[in-house]
């Protein structure tokens, strides 16, 4: 069964590493992918213009109801809880999770919901436990779990905290990320 979609979450450092993941990943790519990187409520919808300078994979600011198109990347907009339904996005300005707002939690426990063993959860760097029980319950329902190797990361407590919680499927460097994740896919299509 091939996988629909990929979720990412980062805090501290994020910018960076996702830059490098995104930049190394090329079209076609087969699924769609949402990202909650955590950020100042203030900073507005600059971060997809800054992001799409370096991937080709059209870069959105997600929208209440948007569609989950394979080989879009779908930013959680600035305050506001990104979650997945089965093909598209909601938006939610419930109370903050893990003192988040976007919250990686809450992305990653919609997306384990609605997409069960189809859907590939990716931990980044970050100075706090957001995501953690996202990336836990992307397991449990049988999808798939890679963090970034802590010593290579930024700040390595949010993967340290997630490989602690979660058997993971993966643990890798920056680098090995994207072609890890691209090999993963195209063995399932084939």
């Amino acid at each position: 069964m091939p996988f629909e979609l990929v979720v990412i979450g980062t805090s501290l450092g994020g910018f960076s590493a996702l830059k490098a993941l995104l930049g190394a990943l090329q079209p076609p790519f087969p699924s769609a992918i949402a990202i909650v990187q955590h950020r100042h409520k203030e900073s507005g919808a600059l971060m997809g213009g800054y992001m799409q300078q370096y991937t080709t994979l059209p870069v959105h600011e997600a929208e209440d109801k948007d569609e989950l198109l394979p080989g879009h990347v779908y930013l959680a907009p600035a305050d506001y809880h990104l979650l997945v339904e089965h093909g598209y996005v909601t938006l939610s300005v419930d109370e903050p999770v893990c003192f988040a707002r976007p919250s990686i939690d809450v992305l990653f426990e919609s997306a384990a919901d609605a997409y069960g063993k189809r859907v590939i959860g990716i931990i980044l760097t970050g100075a706090n436990r957001d995501g953690t029980n996202g990336l836990a319950r992307i397991k449990a329902k049988g999808g798939v779990a890679i963090v970034q190797d802590p010593a290579t990361a930024e700040i390595g407590m949010m993967p340290q905290l997630a490989i602690a919680k979660t058997a993971v499927d993966a643990i890798l460097p920056l680098p090995e990320i994207a072609p890890y994740l691209v090999k993963l896919l195209s063995r399932v299509r084939s």
